[in-house]
């Protein structure tokens, strides 16, 4: 595995129907659903305009500890230490190390505000694409990583010493506090906050599109709907936060209309 340890090297929607899913998402995000072609399960491959695979799709097992929507596998050099190290740290584990053959191995956790994500160690060196920086991503790509915390000090303190990552600069955002900017060595890979009133905790993931305004109509149309935005953020992009049509919550993030490069 090519990619930093403690950096989103895959995403995955978990769906009550995988079909309106991946209709809903390649309608308003531009994504490609494909098969995976994996015996025995049906995966599918969400990929962006450029061909690369950013993401999975698959049907919400029974017992899931999560509802219809996101997760992230995080990149690790060993998967049995780090889910070791999740429990000793007062996580959860909610599936035990597996092995995929030519996948790689991968186990679900939780941290101990309960938010679930992956931990994987992949079976390819090929670096992963799936998350790129905000300054230099293309369309399709996750460029955002938010966790809404009920503390976000506290979650740090476990995803520190996991993953090595830190807390670096903030955006004050009045009674809500301060929105932390989260690190992974030189990687910038999104921000914490405490959780607003009226939100549910955990993490939330942002796609680039090529432009906001679109993207929000037909997300409109397709049954979601827009709940705060387009804001500027810095850098001069905008950022939506949406709702999909199951109610699960996603961001997206690009120029407004008008101002998008031709």
């Amino acid at each position: 595995m090519a990619n930093p340890r403690g950096t989103p090297i895959w995403y995955e929607y978990l769906a009550h129907d995988i079909d309106q899913a991946g209709r809903f998402f390649t309608e308003v995000i531009g994504w490609q659903v494909v098969d995976s072609g994996m015996p025995g399960i049906d995966y599918r491959i969400l990929s962006a305009p450029d061909g690369a695979p950013i993401g999975g799709l698959m049907t919400l097992p029974p017992g899931a500890p999560t509802h219809p929507g996101w997760l992230v596998y995080f990149g690790v050099d060993d998967v049995d230490a780090t889910v070791a190290a999740v429990r000793g740290a007062g996580g959860a584990v909610h599936m035990p190390p597996t092995t995929l053959d030519g996948i790689g191995r991968m186990a679900l956790v939780g941290d101990p505000q309960g938010a679930p994500f992956y931990v994987m160690r992949g079976a390819s060196e090929a670096p992963s694409t799936s998350f790129q920086g905000p300054t230099d991503a293309t369309p399709g790509h996750m460029v955002w990583n938010e966790l809404l915390a009920p503390d976000q000090d506290t979650a740090m303190r476990f995803y520190g010493p996991l993953f090595g990552w830190r807390h670096e600069g903030a955006m004050p955002m009045g009674p809500l506090g301060d929105y932390k900017f989260i690190h992974a060595g030189p990687v910038g890979l999104g921000a914490s906050m405490n959780v607003p009133p009226g939100e549910t905790q955990g993490w939330r993931f942002y796609v680039l599109v090529p432009e906001v305004d679109s993207v929000a109509e037909r997300l409109t149309a397709a049954g979601g709907r827009v709940l705060h935005g387009p804001d500027q953020i810095p850098g001069g992009d905008y950022a939506v936060v949406a709702e999909d049509l199951f109610g699960a919550r996603f961001g997206f993030v690009g120029p407004r209309r008008g101002t998008a490069a031709a």
